[in-house]
């Protein structure tokens, strides 16, 4: 439902956008999208052009056509945060499971600045009942090139304990769960407690 941002799903294009700019419309955010035709279904289908404009407290979308992964997409003096949602027919990006571009992701940071994942399913198939180890990670081979750039500063959940084995990772070390289940809408907070760090054995 349009209505919403809260679908339990996504929007189709500009999810993290629309959610981010609800939650906080303070923020001012940049997104990359390599295929013109994309923004313009986004705008036409999916309320981007109302992320576009400024929100009454000043946040807002700025949508620029070119590679999220080129040197060239940056800011002076570096992102806060970069949400990384990159799929091809329906698969994350192979670049993505190379530890040599998150490194390259990561210098485009401010200082304490974090990257959010979206990383896909497993690269095998995998029951739901199977996946619940803290060591479930190990089949997503997003993860684990993300675990390999960012020893001791990478951690995972996975998003939907019932309907897929999809996951996220987040960067930096592991916030204070209580704290951060506190500071989101409650529709997340429940979600927040199982964050995990990612360790490689």
């Amino acid at each position: 439902p349009k209505k919403s941002a809260w679908t339990n799903s996504y929007w189709g294009a500009g999810t993290a956008a629309h959610m981010m700019l609800e939650v906080w419309p303070w923020i001012q955010l940049i997104g990359w999208e390599i295929d013109p035709t994309i923004i313009e279904l986004s705008r036409d289908y999916f309320g981007m052009s109302s992320l576009e404009k400024a929100t009454e407290l000043g946040g807002s979308l700025s949508v620029r056509i070119g590679d999220a992964l080129s040197p060239s997409a940056t800011v002076e003096g570096g992102f806060a945060g970069i949400v990384v949602d990159l799929f091809a027919d329906g698969k994350v990006l192979p670049q993505l499971q190379e530890a040599e571009t998150w490194l390259e992701i990561a210098k485009k940071l401010m200082p304490d600045g974090r990257i959010m994942v979206n990383c896909g399913g497993a690269d095998t198939p995998v029951s739901l009942a199977a996946d619940t180890g803290v060591s479930s990670w190990v089949q997503n081979p997003t993860i684990k090139a993300l675990c390999s750039a960012f020893p001791g500063q990478l951690n995972w959940k996975r998003l939907s304990e019932k309907e897929s084995v999809n996951y996220v990772a987040l960067t930096g070390p592991l916030p204070d769960l209580e704290e951060w289940s506190t500071s989101v809408p409650s529709e997340l907070s429940p979600r927040v407690k199982q964050w995990v760090p990612c360790e490689l054995a």
